[in-house]
């Protein structure tokens, strides 16, 4: 039986950022505009953790169950280890999912019916992730569903569920948030290319091999940075977003070096500190300013 520690473990704590900065990125849109409203944004922040909690735990069981965890260089998994049983991970996934939508559902009561449809589709963009028989995580589309789901769909969702609108200052920070949580994903994938191609696992890391998978990284990060001086338009205080940058750069240092397995890890939490910190210091500048 998986101890205490293990099931933390499990969660994967540091992904906690791609859930946390899209509610912090839109609830600064939505304030931007105006309508901020904390106790929507807290519910949206308990719609986003469950998300990605219960998406950590499903892919801990898909990809355990298929042994694609067997060799792997990156944290702890439960199935793969044997330390928590199938079954177990399983069920620890739909509870995450299911407080997700207890919260989303209040949401959609007090805001729009049709945001449950939304909900019902990102809870299975989460399992289908790498569950199911064709899994899209498994096909080379795992990065398009990290942006399209905690970057367009998260902060354009909780601007509107405070704001009952979104525009042009939400789409400019979703897009940011979207291209550095997709970095960390690709980061992620480029660590496990060697792993992930002996066990078919074809993730567009796979596909594109390792040079251009490096320079895809780059691209990623230097996105949000660019999305700050788009904001500029807004409020000259989006510039605060620059004070993610010194992130950023370490986040890809690695990366740019050649780095592989083990020594990738520091990649992956500095992208979602650079994420962290891009959403905390724009929120309140587009609040504020």
């Amino acid at each position: 039986m998986a101890t205490a520690g293990q099931w933390l473990e499990g969660a994967r704590p540091r992904t906690l950022p791609n859930a946390i900065a899209p509610v912090l990125a839109g609830t600064g849109a939505a304030a931007w505009l105006g309508e901020a409203v904390w106790w929507k944004a807290l519910l949206a922040l308990v719609v986003a953790l469950g998300l990605i909690i219960g998406v950590n735990f499903a892919n801990d069981y898909s990809d355990g169950i298929r042994g694609t965890d067997d060799e792997r260089v990156g944290p702890m998994r439960l199935v793969g280890s044997g330390a928590a049983s199938p079954g177990a991970v399983k069920r620890a996934a739909f509870v995450c999912f299911a407080i997700a939508a207890v919260a989303g559902l209040a949401l959609a009561v007090t805001t729009a019916w049709w945001l449950v449809l939304v909900g019902a589709v990102c809870i299975a963009g989460a399992w289908y992730y790498t569950g199911g028989k064709n899994p899209y995580g498994y096909s080379g589309f795992g990065e398009i569903g990290v942006f399209v789901f905690f970057g367009l769909v998260a902060v354009l969702g909780t601007q509107f569920v405070q704001a009952g609108r979104v525009d042009w200052v939400g789409l400019a920070c979703a897009v940011a948030v979207g291209s550095i949580s997709t970095a960390v994903l690709v980061t992620n994938n480029l660590r496990d290319i060697a792993t992930d191609a002996e066990t078919g696992k074809r993730t567009l890391a796979v596909k594109l091999g390792d040079p251009r998978t490096r320079t895809l990284h780059l691209v990623l990060v230097v996105v949000p940075f660019v999305m700050s001086l788009v904001l500029v338009a807004a409020t000259p205080w989006a510039l605060a977003g620059f004070l993610a940058a010194p992130f950023a750069v370490r986040a890809h240092k690695p990366v740019r070096a050649g780095a592989l397995g083990l020594a990738l890890i520091p990649a992956l939490s500095d992208s979602g500190v650079a994420m962290l910190v891009w959403a905390v210091a724009t929120a309140p500048a587009l609040a504020f300013g």
